[in-house]
C-alpha cells in the first residue's frame, strides 16, 4: 500500500476550503467536501473516514456497491458515519442497481434516467435525492443537459414521486483560467436560480469544483466539491 498521510492531506484541503469560504463571505460549513475514492486503496479510504471524512464519492457503479460493503467490514465500527455519493455516468439500464444505494446521485443527465430512478425508489419505498447534471461548457465528451432545457426538465423531475431534486451538478472546462472558471460556475448558479423560480421550490445544492478549481467554484456558490488525488495520491491502475 502506498504511503500517504491521508489525515494531513485532508487537513490541508479543509484549510483551503475554509479560506475560499472566507473569501466568498460564506460560513465554512456551507460547503461539503466529497472525497473521491475511485480506485483508491480501501485502507486509505478507511483512514479518511477515521480522520472525520463523512462524504465519499464513487463514479463506477460496478465498483461502488461492493466497495461500500467492503469498507463497512474494514472499519468494523458501527458508529462510523459514511455518506456515499455517486458522481459518475449512470447508464439507464443500471438505474435500478443505484436506486436507494447512495446518499446523493449527482449525474442525472436526462428525464428518462430520473424516471427510472423514481420507479426504483418507489419499489423500495424510499426517497432518492438527486442532482441534475448540466453540460454548461457544451463539450461533446461530457454528459449533461443542455442549459436551455434545464428549467423544464427540473420541473418535470421535481414532480416525480420518490425523488428529491436537490440542485445541479456541473464541471468547468479543463485548463480554463480563473476568469473563465468563475464565469462557468456563476452561469451554473444562475441556471439553478432560474430552475428554482420556474419550479417554485428550493434546490439548495450545487456540485461544482474539483482538485484544480474548487476555490473558484466556492466563490461562485458551490456547496459540494469533489477532491480525490489531493487527498489520496495517485489512483490504483
Amino acid at each position: 500500500m502506498p504511503t500517504v498521510d491521508v489525515a494531513a492531506n485532508l487537513q490541508r484541503i479543509r484549510e483551503r476550503l475554509a479560506r475560499a469560504c472566507e473569501g466568498a463571505g460564506r460560513p465554512a460549513d456551507s460547503v461539503r467536501l466529497i472525497a473521491v475514492t475511485k480506485r483508491i486503496d480501501l485502507d486509505l479510504v478507511a483512514a479518511a473516514v477515521r480522520a472525520g471524512q463523512v462524504d465519499l464519492g464513487e463514479n463506477r457503479l460496478q465498483d461502488a456497491i461492493p466497495r461500500q460493503e467492503a469498507l463497512t467490514e474494514l472499519l468494523d465500527d458501527p458508529s462510523a458515519t459514511v455518506r456515499w455519493h455517486f458522481i459518475g455516468h449512470l447508464q439507464r439500464n443500471k438505474a435500478a442497481k443505484a436506486g436507494g444505494k447512495f446518499h446523493l446521485i449527482h449525474g442525472v443527465h436526462s428525464e428518462d434516467l430520473a424516471g427510472r430512478l423514481a420507479r426504483r425508489a418507489e419499489a423500495l419505498d424510499v426517497v432518492q435525492p438527486i442532482l441534475l447534471q448540466v453540460n454548461m461548457t457544451g463539450e461533446s465528451q461530457k454528459d449533461g443537459l443542455a442549459p436551455e432545457v434545464v428549467p423544464g426538465v427540473a420541473c418535470a423531475v421535481a414532480s416525480m414521486p420518490h425523488l428529491e431534486l436537490r440542485g445541479l451538478m456541473a464541471m468547468a472546462r479543463h485548463g480554463d483560467d480563473e476568469r473563465a472558471l468563475r464565469h462557468t460556475f456563476a452561469a451554473v448558479r444562475q441556471l439553478r436560480d432560474r430552475a428554482q423560480e420556474a419550479c417554485g421550490r428550493p434546490m439548495p445544492e450545487l456540485s461544482m469544483g474539483m482538485s484544480g478549481d474548487f476555490e473558484s467554484a466556492v466563490l461562485e456558490g458551490s456547496t459540494l466539491v469533489r477532491v480525490g488525488t489531493a487527498i489520496f495520491g495517485p489512483r490504483l491502475t
